[in-house]
């Protein structure tokens, strides 16, 4: 699982462009599918949990089409990915 967070001009226009154009794209690299949150405080932000591992994302991120699919959804910058912690049963 990958937490990645990112800024985007337009949640519809994302979120048309993640679903198809980036899902197609995500799924040649091996992902298994993502979930999608609306951040409460700030408006533009996005946050996706991604079941997908490490070598799968950073070739997805080095694929030459995906620069273009992402200026394509709108993303302001570069998604970061969250810092992984800890994993608990409860």
């Amino acid at each position: 699982m990958i937490l990645l967070t990112t800024q985007v001009e337009d949640f519809d226009r994302f979120s048309e462009i993640f679903s198809t154009k980036g899902a197609e794209k995500r799924k040649q690299h091996g992902s298994k599918g993502s979930t999608v949150y609306r951040d409460p405080s700030e408006s533009d932000r996005v946050w996706v949990i991604f079941d997908w591992d490490m070598d799968g994302f950073q070739s997805f991120a080095s694929d030459p089409d995906t620069p273009a699919i992402m200026q394509e959804a709108g993303h302001k910058g570069k998604p970061q990915a969250a810092e992984y912690s800890a994993q608990y049963d409860a």
